[in-house]
């Protein structure tokens, strides 16, 4: 099987347990997909939108999990917009099971957010949605 090379971006402040539990699923044996880097806390680097945008090219998709918070985070907002300039595919995980999250700034209307599990996973990697 042919992994998938996945980008992960996340709330860097709220959701860091949530990007373990995804870097998890990845290292099993029977996972879809392989991370290639994750999201990085905005640092005083003014190159960090670069150093992204290689990481995000480099990928065949992105991963956004979203949270409570995700609206606010503006380091996910740039690096989704980074996918859509460089028309990678990208899918928004629902991150906390049983309650609201929210999808990034610049999220499309259309854009939807699937439920994490392993079966849903495997299907949104494979281009089902």
């Amino acid at each position: 099987m042919t992994k998938k090379r996945a980008f992960i971006s996340f709330d860097y402040e709220n959701d860091k347990k949530l990007k373990r539990e995804l870097i998890g699923q990845s290292k099993k044996a029977d996972s879809p997909f392989e991370i290639v880097d994750v999201s990085a806390k905005e640092s005083y680097d003014p190159y960090w939108e670069e150093d992204a945008r290689e990481k995000i090219k480099s990928s065949d998709v992105m991963i956004v999990i979203c949270g409570y918070n995700t609206d606010t985070a503006d380091g996910v907002s740039a690096e989704l917009s980074i996918a859509q300039e460089e028309n990678i595919p990208y899918f928004f995980l629902w991150g906390r099971k049983n309650k609201l999250v929210t999808k990034p700034k610049g999220a499309l209307d259309s854009d939807k957010i699937y439920g994490w599990n392993k079966g849903s996973l495997k299907l949104l990697l494979s281009g089902k949605r």
